[in-house]
């Protein structure tokens, strides 16, 4: 078996998973998704992390939702999507006269799937079910847009 490093993310059964507590204080928000990627990049996905405010400062209850949210999203990349390619867009949303906004975007090249019957059936998008629900709780908005040319999910959480 191998050996794990400190900092090392693993895909078991397809669900990539941290194997020690994130930090976000140490990694950052950015930092702590971007780790999320090495499964990705070690099967030869293309990987592209745009986070133009890294180092950005975010309450650890939106941080958690946020990496819960990529780890999800990325783990249904390495397991469903088939993509060559995927982007992970991580930033702040301001609206005038609004309160600000985290935003969270993940976007593959791969099959696409059939987004109702994945966010509705009985056997099938729990994840996604449960992520939409834990985003709409704390007062965020989750859109999935899918087709046979790729995925797009986009995540946005209101700041305090």
């Amino acid at each position: 078996m191998k050996s794990l490093s400190s900092n090392e993310v693993v895909a078991v059964r397809g669900v990539l998973t941290d194997t020690h507590p994130v930090d976000f204080y140490v990694l950052g928000v950015a930092g702590a998704i971007d780790r999320l990627t090495l499964p990705l990049r070690e099967r030869g996905t293309v990987v592209h992390l745009e986070a133009p405010h890294h180092g950005m400062e975010v309450d650890r209850k939106s941080a958690t939702l946020l990496y819960r949210a990529a780890q999800e999203l990325l783990s249904n990349v390495h397991k469903y999507a088939q993509a060559s390619a995927v982007t992970v867009c991580l930033g702040f949303v301001c609206h005038p006269a609004l309160c600000h906004e985290v935003q969270l975007k993940v976007i593959d090249d791969g099959t696409g799937f059939d987004v109702q019957a994945a966010t509705q059936g009985r056997h099938s998008g729990m994840g996604l079910r449960l992520m939409r629900l834990a985003v709409e709780t704390v007062g965020g908005r989750m859109a999935i847009d899918s087709s046979s040319t790729g995925t797009s999910v986009n995540i946005t959480l209101p700041l305090d």
